[in-house]
């Protein structure tokens, strides 16, 4: 299909200097984000019994925090489209999360937690499609998947995954759960006004000149395009994967496996080095040598890691090898996520898109799976949870054989606009 032409009279493209400090600034916000947003599940071995919950009651907060996640990606999604405001929502979102960080550590019951991590969801649902849509507005398009994997992925992972159980089960060991709340929460206060400093707001999105800004119509040519519904079921299958993985690993870890916290905290710091290293390498390959063969392997090498924790009996530092390998598949999320939905729809649409299948993910995968997954573990044992995980890597990768190929360097399409058809389904 063919491309929308670029506007004229468009804004000269950014200095490359700004374009690298755009991304490093929005990883590292992200970063604390994630950070942030883990919290809850590597203190939970503190805060279950100091708080009586049960394991559904465990996934009950992962769900309650995907579900207002999701509604927040999607509807910022769309205001930013409408507004054509970026930045001003990003800081807003950006400071409303160390608020709602705050509110977790004074929680004195499962129903106070339940509220904070709900308003937690609302806070930093819109920041990634916020962000990855000043991404795809200001990056050039032949580094686009690198810059948003970078963005979604290295501060994420790095911060998410890597510091924050190390960090976090240390510091409630020596100081209590709660006070590790707090920290969790401080460094959005100082990322904010570097956001306000820094970013400088793009124009208004549009496709050519005199186009119009976001509509129904625009709305329906979205959900008709083949890579965003496809993206959006991929997005519900690994979305599921991981936040699956965050709730019961730990869990399973220290309980089935008999770990200590601070073993388990490696173990799953371990992914974090694993994710870190997956959200450059893993984008950086796409845009070489395509974004579609990518997305259908790495969900397949993911069912390493479920297997090895259900079956591996060596030590701990031989079980981090294959969960470090299987996290890789992390570096595919920035891909259908970001990457295929902003290469496949008109620039205009960019955040709705966006929205949509980060907003699937989370409100059908994040919001159930982890309430199934921990109504099993009730019924089953912890066991149940890791071979969820697996069927979902694997079905994940059936799916994915369907992606439309849209990266530039293989569809030959090199441009400030690529690969961004306007028709539907088919």
């Amino acid at each position: 299909m063919r491309q929308p032409p670029i506007a004229a009279g468009s804004p000269a493209p950014r200095s490359a200097a700004y374009q690298i400090g755009l991304t490093a600034l929005l990883s590292v916000n992200f970063g604390f984000v994630l950070f942030d947003r883990n919290a809850s599940s590597f203190l939970m071995p503190f805060i279950q019994p100091d708080l009586r919950i049960t394991n559904t009651q465990v996934g009950i907060l992962s769900s309650a925090l995907s579900l207002t996640w999701s509604i927040a990606a999607f509807g910022v999604g769309v205001l930013s489209d409408r507004t054509g405001s970026r930045k001003g929502l990003l800081i807003l979102a950006t400071l409303a999360f160390s608020v709602c960080s705050f509110s977790s550590g004074i929680a004195a019951s499962f129903a106070v937690l339940l509220g904070t991590r709900l308003l937690m969801g609302i806070a930093e649902g819109g920041i990634m499609p916020l962000s990855q849509s000043l991404i795809a507005s200001d990056v050039d398009a032949r580094h686009r998947g690198l810059a948003m994997g970078v963005a979604q992925g290295f501060g994420s992972s790095f911060m998410g995954s890597f510091v924050a159980p190390v960090m976090l089960v240390a510091f409630a060991q020596a100081f209590g759960w709660r006070h590790a709340f707090f920290i969790a929460g401080a460094p959005g206060l100082i990322l904010a006004l570097l956001l306000a400093w820094l970013v400088r707001a793009p124009p208004r999105p549009a496709g050519a000149a005199g186009a119009p800004g976001f509509s129904a119509e625009s709305l329906r040519a979205v959900l008709t395009e083949r890579n965003v519904v496809l993206c959006a079921i991929l997005s519900v299958l690994l979305v599921s994967y991981l936040v699956v993985c965050w709730a019961f690993m730990p869990l399973y870890l220290t309980r089935a496996r008999g770990y200590d916290a601070a073993t388990m905290g490696w173990l799953m710091g371990s992914l974090g080095i694993s994710a870190t290293v997956a959200s450059f390498v893993i984008p950086a390959i796409s845009d070489r040598i395509g974004r579609r063969g990518v997305m259908i392997l790495m969900p397949l090498i993911a069912v390493l890691l479920p297997l090895s924790a259900l079956y591996y009996r060596g030590p701990a530092w031989e079980v981090a090898a294959p969960f470090v390998v299987g996290w890789l598949v992390t570096g595919v999320f920035p891909l259908f996520m970001s990457t295929v939905p902003s290469e496949s729809v008109a620039p205009q649409n960019m955040a709705t898109a966006l929205g949509i299948c980060m907003g699937t993910g989370e409100l059908i995968g994040g919001v159930l799976s982890p309430s199934i997954a921990g109504y099993a573990a009730d019924q089953v044992g912890l066991a149940a949870p890791l071979w969820i995980m697996l069927g979902l890597a694997a079905l994940a990768g059936l799916v994915a054989l369907g992606i439309r190929e849209t990266a530039p360097r293989v569809v030959g399409l090199a441009g400030a606009a690529v690969a961004r058809p306007t028709g539907s389904i088919g």
